[in-house]
């Protein structure tokens, strides 16, 4: 061989070492997260399926071994997140949740939210809430939700319900 067949050679493998770990890295098992993009069409998506009134479709969002935690109270698997779902739906019918913002933290996507609804489903109060809270999502390989931790002033809630004014507290 001459030191142009050498080199060449050298750069072929050199390139099948690169085809080789690529075809690795996209073949391992690490969950991969989803690009930012994907992430606010995903959250608009969201807040349309709690606003939806059709827990099922919100569900379809969630991981069949996911999770919806509200305030440390966990939903686990995707039909407990369903009916999840369905009682705030029940009881809120006239629900909606718009997203506020969305932001990356500590490798998870930060989900903020206001939340508006009159409790006039089954044994309902009759008033109107307007809360804010935020959920922090993981999202599995399948760019699903595997866990979503969410969070709201529960006093300022039952406050609400009440029909308490803010200085009754």
């Amino acid at each position: 061989m001459n030191g142009g067949s050498i080199t060449r050679s050298m750069r072929f493998s050199g390139c099948v070492a690169a085809i080789l770990f690529a075809t690795l890295i996209a073949c391992s098992k690490e969950k991969t997260p989803v690009p930012s993009e994907d992430r606010t069409s995903f959250a608009a998506r969201y807040a349309a399926a709690w606003s939806g009134k059709d827990p099922v479709a919100f569900g379809a969002l969630d991981d069949e071994a996911g999770s919806l935690i509200v305030n440390g109270s966990a939903s686990a698997g995707r039909a407990a997140i369903v009916e999840t779902a369905r009682s705030y739906m029940a009881a809120f019918p006239d629900m909606v949740v718009r997203m506020d913002s969305l932001r990356e933290e500590s490798g998870a996507t930060v989900f903020h939210w206001t939340w508006t609804g009159t409790n006039t489903g089954p044994g309902g109060t009759g008033k109107a809430v307007n809360l804010n809270g935020y959920e922090r999502w993981t999202f599995g390989a399948n760019g699903l939700l595997m866990k979503s931790d969410g969070h709201f002033d529960n006093d300022e809630y039952q406050r609400q319900l009440k029909g308490e004014s803010p200085a009754s507290r």
